[in-house]
């Protein structure tokens, strides 16, 4: 026979061993193998997938933290702007009052001047009608006689001149 009977194997055994062994590797490599393979590789898609994910998640909050700080940066400018504007905007009114306030002010004292010098101006006519009637009076009395009009008018005007 062979020289593998020595060693208690039988061609035909052996034979069908390796048949029966091919046959089950094929069957366990189509029933089982693969699909445990393709399980894999799917389940190794899908941790990739999900890594990709959570990079890109990753990314759009780094993106969202960068757009808020850009957003509250912008807000603080504005923030700041609108300080200064109000600002100005105070001190523009202040600068407005005051020049109103001046303005009425110097308006008043000018109304009170010329209030004064009308009242001036009434006094000393007063006081001229009043002086002239006592300068007749005085005249008379030195003179001891009455003046006409004419004559009145013209010693009234010698005192007036003298007297300013």
């Amino acid at each position: 026979m062979s020289a593998l009977t020595p060693l208690g194997l039988n061609l035909s055994g052996l034979i069908t061993q390796i048949i029966s062994f091919v046959i089950l590797f094929t069957i366990l490599y189509k029933l089982l193998y693969q699909p445990v393979i393709n399980m894999l590789d799917q389940r190794s898609a899908k941790i990739k997938d999900n890594l990709d994910a959570a990079e890109k998640a990753k990314q759009d909050i780094a993106s969202s933290e960068q757009s808020i700080q850009d957003s509250l940066l912008a807000a603080k400018q504005e923030r700041q702007q609108m300080i200064i504007e109000a600002k100005e905007a105070a001190a523009k009114f202040r600068e407005e009052e005051m020049n109103k306030a001046k303005s009425d002010i110097e308006a008043e004292w000018i109304k009170a001047r010329s209030e004064i010098q009308r009242e001036k101006d009434a006094a000393i006519d007063e006081v001229r009608r009043n002086f002239a009637g006592l300068v007749i009076t005085a005249a008379e009395k030195v003179i001891d006689t009455s003046l006409d009009d004419k004559s009145h008018g013209e010693v009234i005007e010698k005192v007036l001149k003298k007297s300013i």
